[in-house]
């Protein structure tokens, strides 16, 4: 896959993720997910997250990601909260170890559910979903970032946002590598709770998207914007 298709990745999750917010409250009915272009993980059920970069590569990673967060916005964030933070109603899956423990545990309650005296709290949706779907949700889950960490560079993220539409414009002033070096060095130090090494922020979205071109200076400040609106 090219740098472009990438970029395109990275710009289209984002809107697909935002997109899916507002259903996510009022669609109770499991919806199903389209894992085109994620490699088939057969019909035994693992225990190990098959899409981490590590594993795939880096590609299948965003792939993964990308189509994780339509799925769970589709299918979770009702009860386990936008963007994974949970509001209580249901465990906050950011802190699910993202090592094999962490996936048998969530491979588990994706596959049968959860009923408590019984009263379902959560449908079963592996049969209704399948695993490949499963386990992109999961690479979402565990690769959304510290909110904390995500505060203590809002300010700077937006004033980066702000000076990126300015070169959405005209780019004649840009220093593609130098800003592109920031946000990568933003991103580096936002982590996840879930200990995957990698958080899937809007700095590092960005980042990915700039290549010294308009567009792409466009792409990556309405990326921030909606990253940003989403985590407040």
């Amino acid at each position: 896959m090219g740098n472009n298709s990438i970029k395109a990745m990275l710009a289209g999750g984002i809107i697909i993720a935002t997109s899916t917010i507002l259903m996510a409250h009022g669609d109770v009915s499991p919806q199903p997910v389209d894992t085109a272009g994620l490699p088939e993980t057969g019909e035994e059920w693992l225990t190990e997250n098959p899409y981490r970069a590590e594993a795939a590569g880096q590609e299948v990673w965003l792939k993964a990601v990308e189509i994780g967060a339509s799925g769970y916005n589709q299918n979770c964030a009702r009860c386990h909260g936008l963007e994974v933070v949970s509001g209580g109603l249901a465990p906050d899956l950011r802190f699910l170890e993202a090592e094999e423990y962490g996936d048998e545990w969530f491979i588990e309650r994706f596959r049968t559910g959860y009923t408590q005296g019984g009263v379902t709290k959560m449908p079963a949706f592996g049969e209704l979903l399948g695993q490949d779907a499963a386990w992109a949700i999961r690479t979402y889950v565990e690769t959304r970032p510290d909110t904390d960490a995500m505060d203590e560079v809002s300010d700077e993220l937006k004033a980066i946002r702000d000076q990126l539409a300015v070169y959405g414009d005209d780019a004649s002033g840009a220093d593609a590598d130098a800003i592109k070096a920031r946000l990568s060095e933003i991103a580096q130090g936002i982590e996840t709770l879930s200990g995957a090494p990698v958080a899937d922020s809007v700095a590092f979205r960005a980042a990915n998207l700039i290549d010294g071109t308009p567009q792409a200076y466009k792409s990556a400040s309405e990326t921030l914007t909606i990253g940003l609106s989403a985590t407040h």
